[in-house]
């Protein structure tokens, strides 16, 4: 017990040590914040009890001003109302006065006023006394006499007013030194707690230099030591661990190896060794598992127990047999399990050779029956869509076919109902003609000429619907400036056109052909049935993209009806299906918005190629 004792361990002399000083130096510390606080708290509140008597003693000044103040107004106010108003503020003042003028002496709870204990400003309110009375009993005189007196005379009034301004000036006097002495006091003990701070903060910087001599110093000198012997420590123990390290090595290497191969027979999913005769040295749970066999069953010969199927057995066999080199052989073969069910596996055989050079076989297996599945249902899916899309291209052939039978339709009608009717009324007007009737005759040439205007006109119309002359000889820009031209006249609608391409290009006959019409037939949908006022085709080519776009602020549509099965063209409805078929067949983009009362945009989009044109405009 005496050796304990006094070999103490380094934590524990370093904790006793380190505990007894530090508990002295924090105890002094303490003490010293205490007592500091404590002389702060005091003064705090002696110079809350100063500031509040010096307030009050200022107070007092001004109070002894307005008393003289309010009645030297009494004597001279000939308003009835507005005395009475200054005898009220004479009261109120008086009792303010006087309350303040003994709690500066005796100290009052409800001002926070202590009681005076200094002589010498007792004194100072002994020589006040004199003069506070008299004003005090000048000014309840005038509040009993009133302005007039007693007996309708101003002889009182005016000996109580000659008593106020007498007094007020030796008043004010003694309360300007009492005030002094008030600030006197409060700067002394100012002054006072200033050297008890100063001595206080000393001796705690002096605690502090104690503390960093006697503690802090030897503390970093005992932890230095200390560390010095851990770094050796620390040096001992790597010695050691390195030789612990060579020693375990080879037997850490070897629990490795025997870890991986361990973990290669349990994780595998599908696994099993074999002889060179095909009988099994080992077959994994999980295979065994899938094959629905048994423990018991390893005996007999691998194709055996891979399928009861026996042509599948003789393929096995000729498949184990034949790999006799040092290659790795896979194979997808189905098998037949022992329950009856039909898998499919991905094998690979690979060749391993062992100590006695005997050869033996490793297969891993992976069950593939459900990719199997899936690619039949793949090749089902895709067959069945090719066979939707090739029915789908025949809806869409004949609806073509439908749409161009319908335009020829549209188009003899137009001849028919208009240029035929035309022509037909030309030759019978032309026959009615009488020579002798001149006033008719002239009547009906005017008529004639106006018919064959009109003639013209929709033959022009008819050849510019079917194939405008700029677009072949010219390309796509012309063409669409001479589109928006020719149907504001044709129709007294506003069609603007706005070229914003720096360069313009020339495509393709089939591309340009394709653009136009899709063009053509948004602008004829915003006259026909947006009932729109203006229309703008802007065009614009930029980074080898062509792109027009064609607006108008008519009465829109819901976008939603565009993914509605499309009507024949004799009801409508198949223009935008078109639209959609022309763009698709040059590889181009189709975008269309549209609102309810809020107009119509139509974009289409063209990426060129290096084949196209591109000249300056």
């Amino acid at each position: 017990m005496t050796k304990g004792k006094h070999h103490k361990s380094l934590d524990t002399t370093t904790f006793l040590r380190i505990r007894k000083w530090y508990l002295w130096a924090l105890a002094a510390i303490a003490l010293t914040i205490i007592i500091a606080q404590v002389l702060i708290q005091l003064h705090l509140n002696s110079q809350l009890n100063d500031s509040r008597v010096i307030n009050v003693a200022g107070r007092q000044r001004a109070y002894s001003q307005k008393l003289v103040k309010a009645v030297l107004l009494l004597t001279r106010t000939t308003d009835k109302t507005q005395e009475h108003t200054v005898i009220k503020e004479i009261q109120k003042t008086l009792e303010v006065w006087k309350t303040s003028h003994l709690a500066l002496q005796l100290g009052a709870d409800s001002l926070n006023i202590p009681m005076e204990d200094d002589p010498a400003i007792l004194s100072l309110f002994q020589k006040l006394q004199p003069h506070h009375s008299a004003m005090v009993m000048s000014g309840e005189h005038i509040l009993k006499t009133g302005k007039a007196g007693k007996n309708g005379s101003k002889t009182a009034m005016d000996a109580d007013v000659s008593i106020l301004l007498e007094n007020e000036r030796p008043f004010l006097e003694l309360m300007d030194t009492i005030v002094n002495e008030y600030d006197k006091r409060s700067k002394a003990q100012l002054q006072n707690l200033k050297q008890k701070e100063y001595w206080l903060l000393a001796f705690s910087l002096l605690l502090l230099l104690l503390e960093m001599l006697f503690i802090f110093r030897p503390l970093s000198i005992q932890i230095r030591n200390t560390i010095s012997d851990l770094v050796r420590s620390r040096s001992n123990s790597d010695a050691h661990a390195r030789e612990v390290q060579e020693l375990f090595s080879e037997k850490e290497k070897s629990l490795q190896e025997l870890q991986e191969l361990n973990f290669v027979i349990d994780n595998a999913a599908l696994f099993a060794s074999a002889r060179k005769d095909g009988s099994i040295v080992f077959m994994s749970k999980k295979f065994l598992k899938l094959l629905g066999a048994e423990k018991e069953q390893l005996n007999t010969p691998l194709s055996e127990l891979l399928t009861s199927d026996e042509g599948q057995q003789q393929y096995l066999k000729e498949v184990l047999k034949s790999n006799r080199k040092n290659n790795i052989r896979n194979e997808e073969i189905q098998i037949t399990t022992g329950e009856g069910i039909r898998i499919w596996l991905d094998i690979s055989i690979v060749p391993m050779h062992q100590a006695s050079k005997q050869q033996s076989i490793l297969i891993l297996c992976s069950d593939i029956s459900e990719r199997k599945r899936n690619a039949l249902k793949v090749e089902q899916l895709t067959r069945e869509h090719f066979e939707e899309r090739m029915l789908q291209k025949k809806m869409q052939a004949s609806q073509i076919v439908e749409g161009q039978e319908e335009e020829r339709k549209r188009i003899a009608k137009d001849i028919h109902d208009g240029i035929g009717q035309m022509l037909t009324a030309l030759r019978f007007n032309i026959e009615s003609i009488d020579i002798e009737n001149t006033a008719k005759t002239a009547e009906k040439i005017a008529y004639l000429k106006s018919l064959t205007a009109d003639l013209i006109k929709g033959v022009r119309t008819a050849t510019f619907n079917l194939t405008p002359p700029e677009l072949t000889d010219h390309g796509i820009f012309p063409a669409l400036h001479k589109m928006s031209t020719e149907l504001s006249k044709l129709t007294g609608k506003n069609i603007l056109y706005e070229n914003k391409a720096e360069a313009q290009v020339r495509l393709s006959s089939l591309a340009e052909t394709n653009i136009y019409r899709v063009t053509q037939e948004a602008v004829n949908n915003a006259i026909k049935y947006s009932q729109a006022n203006y229309i703008l085709i802007s065009i614009n080519f930029k980074d080898d993209m062509l792109s027009i776009v064609v607006d108008d602020d008519g009465k829109g549509f819901d976008p939603n009806l565009l993914d509605t099965v499309p009507k024949n063209n004799s009801e409508g409805g198949m223009g935008l299906f078109f639209m959609k078929e022309r763009i698709s067949y040059i590889n181009g983009r189709l975008f269309i918005n549209s609102r309810p009362g809020k107009g119509t945009r139509v974009t289409i989009n063209y990426k060129t190629n290096n084949q196209e044109e591109v000249y300056g405009t």
